[in-house]
């Protein structure tokens, strides 16, 4: 069974109909590292789920700083909701940190796969819900938790990617400068 079809599967039964049904309506890409999926200013007409590799989302200020908003790994959905949803140009690029087998869904068979299969908004549903939780959660630490206490959050929600990501993005992830985050860091690890 498709990586996909199992995340689906953990929220929503899918007929084997349903299945091919789905995977019809998607297209599997590989990915080399530093491809962009999406630009800033474009309206995203798509959304990813990952197969394998790493993806980021960011954003860049007026001061050309990089801003990482969300990371995606194996089994993971990525996309820029606001554009994606209201159809007007976004201001996240999604790019691929790793080399990556990425799943597309555009909007157009989204919309075709909620018709022919109405059980999968609840399961878009559930991804939305998620996605909001998350985000107020972030948004939360980012006003009432520390730099070291943020890093720590960001070690216990990815694992597996604390050894794979460049640093300077996981200072951008949590709000800090590359520099500090070098300082931080052997502050812990003296402290261990």
């Amino acid at each position: 069974m498709a990586l996909i079809l199992q995340n689906i599967a953990k929220h929503v039964a899918l007929t084997p109909e349903e299945e091919a049904l789905f995977l019809s309506k998607t297209t599997t890409q590989k990915h080399k590292a530093k491809s962009v999926l999406l630009h800033a200013g474009k309206v995203a007409d798509s959304t990813y789920f990952v197969n394998s590799g790493i993806l980021r989302s960011f954003t860049i200020n007026d001061n050309i700083i990089e801003h990482v908003l969300h990371f995606a790994c194996e089994g993971w959905w990525m996309g820029d909701m606001y554009s994606y949803i209201s159809g007007k140009p976004g201001n996240l690029f999604i790019e691929v940190l790793e080399d990556a087998e990425i799943v597309t869904i555009t909007k157009e068979n989204h919309q075709e796969l909620y018709k022919a299969i109405p059980k999968l908004e609840r399961f878009f549903r559930i991804l939305a819900e998620n996605s909001l939780v998350t985000h107020q959660e972030r948004l939360m630490d980012n006003l009432s938790l520390t730099a070291e206490e943020r890093y720590e959050k960001f070690c216990k929600k990815y694992p597996t990617l604390i050894h794979k990501l460049p640093q300077k993005h996981i200072a951008s992830y949590i709000g800090v400068t590359p520099e500090f985050f070098s300082k931080m860091k052997s502050r812990i690890h003296k402290k261990q």
